[in-house]
């Protein structure tokens, strides 16, 4: 196929592909308009838009559907921006919104139609899992931040020239308080750990020492693991998907790849854990299949992060302690690091928070717990109760 160029204006161009002539007699012409700084920039643009085309991909923006570009937006963007769980919770979430809207031309969609599926999301038994009840607002919200964040990539693509999604007011979702421990239950459910295997014991104490997320959990190797400098590096995650099984990628941020110190005690641990791996290693023999994980299955394969997920609130039901999901065991570290007067900051650092504020508004409450135990001191203090400097 033949391709040539027209300058348009300062840095704009239109694209011309050339596809053979029509039953009419008529020469068949597809174009595009870009932005390129100079000729040799619009023609590798060009050259670009010529395979689009002789592959079948392209599609005039303006006839394309909303399920053609939702379609084209995972490809484009989130093969090269999100992580492959984002990409697919996204894809689910785009494959709902289709079912409403796919058929309409992306440009015709107005504020209304999104108005509508939200509304559809919110009716009982919309929930895709059996479940009875509608989704929550926190779950309409997110699929509002998914389909306004396409509608804005839509725009600078210049395929539409507004975003509908900036002029709907999704549900508000309500802040819930992190679920989480108090002193008194962690000491129980630490005195429970006893009587179950120490592989499992071994994990739960370590995401209580830790903070770290369930994927950096099952994603730590015993390189990772310093046992001069009673330290572990954290410097991947450990995922699943449907059809694609268990991976590894790296953490959620720049800022999750961390150097943690951990209590000794809790490396004495690690210590009698690696001594037992050894020995079902050498039973396995053969059948070992050389991962070098903290945590694998019996023939040493890393083991599926549900697993955890799945034995926890069985153990917790089995000692009677209250329900709190395995997540749980994060925000309890970083509540009782906080409780002892950790600066925020190093707690945000040890938990692998892109910021600051974002620790502080995760662990609003505690840091409120902490403000009335400071102003309770300096009562004592303003009262004379108490002296600078006492306890």
């Amino acid at each position: 196929m033949a391709g040539s160029l027209e300058q348009r204006g300062k840095n704009s161009w239109r694209l011309i592909v050339s596809c053979g002539m029509g039953p009419n007699g008529k020469q068949i012409k597809k174009t595009k308009t870009v932005k390129a700084e100079n000729r040799k920039k619009a023609e590798k643009l060009l050259a670009e838009f010529v395979a689009e085309v002789e592959k079948g991909l392209y599609v005039a923006p303006a006839k394309l559907t909303f399920a053609e570009f939702a379609e084209k937006w995972l490809r484009d963007y989130g093969e090269t921006h999100l992580a492959p769980k984002t990409r697919h919770r996204y894809r689910e979430i785009l494959d709902r919104a289709c079912q409403a809207m796919g058929h309409l031309q992306i440009g015709k969609i107005k504020p209304l139609h999104l108005v509508e599926f939200y509304k559809n999301l919110q009716e009982d038994g919309i929930r895709e899992d059996g479940r009875p009840g509608t989704l929550s607002d926190s779950t309409i919200l997110y699929h509002h931040r998914v389909i306004s964040k396409l509608f804005n990539d839509a725009v600078a693509w210049e395929v539409i020239p507004s975003n509908p999604a900036s002029k709907v007011k999704p549900p508000k979702a309500k802040k819930k308080q992190v679920s989480c421990y108090d002193m008194e239950q962690t000491a129980n459910m630490l005195a429970a750990l006893d009587a179950e295997p120490l592989k499992y014991k071994v994990m739960v104490i370590l995401a209580l020492a830790t903070g770290l997320r369930r994927g950096e959990l099952m994603g730590l190797e015993w390189s990772d693991v310093d046992f001069e400098n009673d330290a572990i590096n954290v410097h991947q995650s450990s995922q699943y998907l449907p059809g694609v099984g268990v991976f590894t990628k790296e953490p959620k941020n720049e800022t999750s790849n961390r150097a943690l110190a951990v209590p000794a005690s809790v490396m004495a641990l690690l210590k009698q854990y690696k001594a037992q791996q050894s020995e079902e290693r050498l039973k396995a023999g053969d059948l070992w299949q050389g991962s070098n994980r903290l945590f694998t299955t019996w023939d040493g394969q890393p083991m599926h992060p549900d697993t955890i997920s799945k034995w926890f609130p069985k153990f917790l039901r089995r000692h009677n302690l209250p329900h709190i999901n395995f997540h749980g065991l994060r925000h309890i570290s970083a509540t009782l690091l906080i409780a002892e007067g950790v600066n925020l900051k190093n707690v945000s650092r040890r938990l692998g928070h892109s910021s600051v504020s974002t620790t502080g508004n995760i662990y609003a409450h505690a840091l409120q717990s902490v403000d009335r135990e400071a102003a309770s001191k300096l009562d004592k203090f303003l009262t004379g109760k108490k002296k600078v400097g006492q306890g």
